[in-house]
């Protein structure tokens, strides 16, 4: 019996799927190395690579001329430096012989100051009768226009080894010393207001004679004591009684915020007990004499003022 020719049954409809199916990506992997596509990504590099090579002549002398302007001007930026660094120096050394010559001159007129003080001392002492010398001298210590010996503690103040932060309070009270461990002006203020409370009869820092008159101050990153700049480390000087000194110090605010310095931002600080102590005169002091105004100056005064009006 002739029929219609059958059609081939659809074998994708009736194949069960594999049952790794939803494993393909690592059958994938596994079938084909990683090595065939980085064979691939190579060669293809290297082609790419020969298109970047110019080929034509007038290609070729774009490129030789680019080489050619960047030896230039390399040749003569090494050139104009080496040429420029014997004026750079030459200019430095200048610079540096006349700060030389200049801190010479100041130092040579603090000597002649130093000796035309002592011989205006020397003729107060004879114009004063015999009982006003001992006042005028005591007068004189107090105010630092004299230098003075005896003995007292040293006191050597120095910045960190490394400027880091703290940890705990901070003493200062200003964020702008929260993360260093320099030796700021704040910080000899506090020390030497510490030194005074604790006794000490006269104080000197690296050879400044502090008076009512003298100032601790910062510039920059220098501290001013007398309006002339110190480098660390900062050595103290307190006249008075040594041992009870050092103790008093230690014991006020001064010392404890020294103390706390130390621990908290690495400020290296060292006490000692000094038998002979010298500490010079303060630099441009001038003694002045008052004398008190009559009790009926001032009404006379006003009412004469009155009348002419």
């Amino acid at each position: 019996m002739c029929g219609m020719p059958q059609q081939p049954r659809d074998r994708s409809a009736t194949t069960p799927p594999r049952r790794d199916a939803s494993m393909s990506l690592l059958t994938n992997i596994m079938e084909h190395s990683l090595d065939d596509g980085y064979a691939e990504a190579t060669a293809r590099r290297g082609e790419t690579g020969r298109s970047r090579l110019p080929r034509t002549t007038k290609a070729k002398a774009g490129f030789a001329l680019g080489l050619v302007l960047v030896a230039l001007v390399v040749t003569l930026g090494a050139a104009q430096a080496q040429f420029a660094a014997p004026t750079l120096a030459k200019e430095r050394q200048e610079l540096i012989d006349r700060i030389n010559a200049e801190t010479k001159g100041a130092d040579q007129t603090q000597h002649d100051v130093n000796t035309l003080r002592r011989q205006v001392e020397a003729q107060q002492r004879k114009a004063l009768p015999k009982g006003d010398v001992a006042q005028a001298d005591l007068a004189a210590l107090l105010a630092g226009a004299t230098a003075v010996t005896g003995p007292g503690v040293q006191l050597v103040v120095d910045d960190a080894p490394q400027a880091t932060a703290g940890t705990g309070a901070n003493p200062r009270n200003n964020d702008d010393f929260s993360d260093t461990g320099r030796v700021r002006d704040r910080d000899m203020q506090r020390i030497v207001n510490g030194l005074w409370s604790a006794g000490a009869e006269a104080i000197s820092v690296n050879g400044q004679r502090l008076t009512q008159l003298s100032a601790i101050r910062d510039a920059g990153q220098a501290i001013l004591v007398n309006d002339r700049p110190l480098v660390p480390p900062y050595t103290v000087l307190a006249i008075g009684d040594g041992k009870q000194l050092q103790s008093s110090f230690e014991n006020s605010a001064g010392g404890v915020y020294l103390q706390v310095l130390q621990d908290n931002y690495g400020v290296r600080a060292t006490i000692s007990v000094r038998n002979g102590l010298r500490l010079p005169a303060a630099a441009s002091l001038a003694l002045r004499e008052a004398t008190p105004v009559p009790s009926g100056s001032a009404s006379s005064t006003a009412e004469t003022r009155k009348g002419n009006k």
